[in-house]
């Protein structure tokens, strides 16, 4: 068993390394002035820096599978910050993807980061973190800038099946509500174990029923 873990282990950690050689692969270096090319700065969020990456659709598609669902897939949302991708985001998605067929991964924009992550957090902008995302290979589609709360609206839109979470905090979203309160109401709210230390840190108070 202790055999089987640590080769579970070691894949993950190639995966991890496989991000970091597409993100080589794509930086773009400081040093000859390009990472200003192509951005506009009036709308940068003060909480990260200038983007390594210059945002094309050629470059998303580049790290995207392509697929789209097919009619009979069930699909599973999940929503987040996804920074500085590690592999107890990589253990959460995967254990998204054995609820369903086909994962849909949500990533809030910067300024929404901030607000519950607080400090100087998102540390990746989002363009960054979309790359990093879709260099998964448990993840099928990316929501550029997701709302918040999952609502009935997004639910319907990507006709999803079911709606996961981990076990950091959920912070409370406008009017100090529960982002989950329509997927929980709906019976299609999973909240998901992470085999990760790493993927168990602290974080903003956590949403209860007494709360609500």
């Amino acid at each position: 068993m202790e055999n089987l873990n640590l080769w579970d282990e070691l894949k993950k950690q190639k995966e991890i390394e496989t991000f970091k050689k597409l993100f080589e692969k794509y930086n773009i270096s400081d040093e000859i002035g390009s990472s200003r090319m192509g951005q506009d700065h009036s709308a940068r969020s003060p909480w990260t820096g200038c983007s390594q990456f210059l945002p094309t659709t050629q470059k998303i598609i580049q790290f995207s599978d392509g697929k789209a669902p097919k009619p009979d897939d069930k699909i599973v949302y999940v929503a987040g910050a996804f920074d500085l991708f590690h592999v107890g985001h990589l253990d959460f998605l995967e254990k998204a993807k054995e609820k369903g067929d086909y994962l849909i991964v949500g990533l809030h924009t910067d300024p929404v980061v901030n607000e519950y992550k607080g400090s100087n957090y998102p540390i990746m902008n989002l363009h960054e973190r979309v790359l990093s995302v879709l260099a998964c290979k448990y993840v099928n589609e990316v929501v550029i800038g997701a709302p918040y709360d999952v609502t009935k609206e997004l639910m319907e839109h990507f006709n999803v099946s079911v709606v996961c979470h981990g076990q950091t905090p959920i912070a409370l979203g406008e009017g100090q509500l529960d982002p989950y309160a329509v997927p929980k109401m709906m019976g299609k709210f999973f909240l998901l174990d992470s085999d990760a230390e790493i993927a168990k840190h602290k974080g903003p108070p956590v949403f209860t029923e007494e709360e609500r």
